[in-house]
């Protein structure tokens, strides 16, 4: 066989299982996205401010501001958003547009499907959290895999500790008390909430406003985020610049967040808008 029909026919080769590679992808994101989505059937219990009324001043606040009386309690949200990733550091941000659809389901999981930067060096994949496994995996141009992650105890800590501290953005319902979900006052404008998953607590903190719009979200999260590149509690947070009502609910709309939340070392290396948030 002639040398050029040889090469051809291993690039030809190698286009084909990238291709089925990319699909394969895809796939796992459509069966995650589906198993969050709230099953049709029994209708959905609704709010009732007296659940909320031996909170912590703060958190019942918040709950009152974001969840009206008798509104269905959703256990998804679907979000469409725009804004920047940053792919560097404080330093040197090397911010990028993106725009990304995400499913939400605090705390048992997300999926975040983005595309970030634009031409040959940009990229599409996903965020994801689901059935206990977490992941990340991101193509540049949609041709070759750049970043892939995930499957590990650890990532799966981290992600579970994202879907958690967004749902004080998209699905507050999530955070009402429960035997999985303990609030303790901080202060006169921030409340604890201990979320127990999956056998591990995550302590997130909620700063709200005085008529309870929530400001910002601090949460202890487990990361490999740091120099030493070791997995540990860090703070990891953002601040809540814009709301909306949909329907009974008041959801973040303007939203910026990364590690060290709270620290010198914060850099905010997430920045979304958000255009329309779906509750299924």
């Amino acid at each position: 066989m002639a040398p050029v029909v040889l090469a051809l026919l291993l690039l030809l080769a190698l286009v084909a299982g990238l291709t089925a590679w990319r699909l394969a992808d895809r796939r796992a994101d459509e069966r995650a996205w589906a198993s969050l989505r709230p099953e049709a059937g029994a209708a959905p219990a609704r709010f009732d401010p007296a659940t909320v009324s031996g909170l912590p001043d703060p958190a019942r606040r918040y709950f009152l501001h974001v969840i009206q009386p008798g509104t269905p309690l959703a256990g998804a949200a679907e979000i469409r958003m725009t804004g920047w990733i940053g792919l560097g550091n404080k330093a040197d941000p090397r911010y990028v547009p993106m725009r990304a659809h995400q499913i939400l389901a605090g705390p048992n999981g997300f999926v975040w499907k983005v595309r970030a930067g634009s031409g040959l060096s940009g990229m599409t994949g996903s965020d994801g959290y689901a059935d206990g496994r977490g992941w990340t995996r991101f193509w540049i141009a949609g041709l070759a895999p750049v970043v892939r992650a995930g499957g590990t105890e650890d990532f799966a800590r981290s992600a579970a500790g994202r879907a958690i501290a967004e749902s004080v953005f998209w699905t507050p319902a999530a955070l009402l008390p429960s035997p999985e979900v303990v609030w303790t006052p901080v202060d006169a404008d921030t409340a604890r909430a201990t979320v127990r998953h999956r056998g591990h607590d995550h302590v997130l903190d909620l700063t709200v406003a005085e008529d309870g719009r929530p400001v910002s979200v601090l949460i202890q999260r487990w990361s490999r985020e740091n120099p030493q590149k070791v997995w540990r509690l860090q703070p990891f947070g953002g601040t809540i610049k814009q709301t909306r009502r949909f329907g009974g609910y008041v959801l973040a709309t303007e939203v910026e967040g990364g590690n060290g939340f709270g620290t010198d070392s914060y850099f905010p290396f997430f920045k979304a808008k958000v255009e329309d948030v779906r509750l299924p």
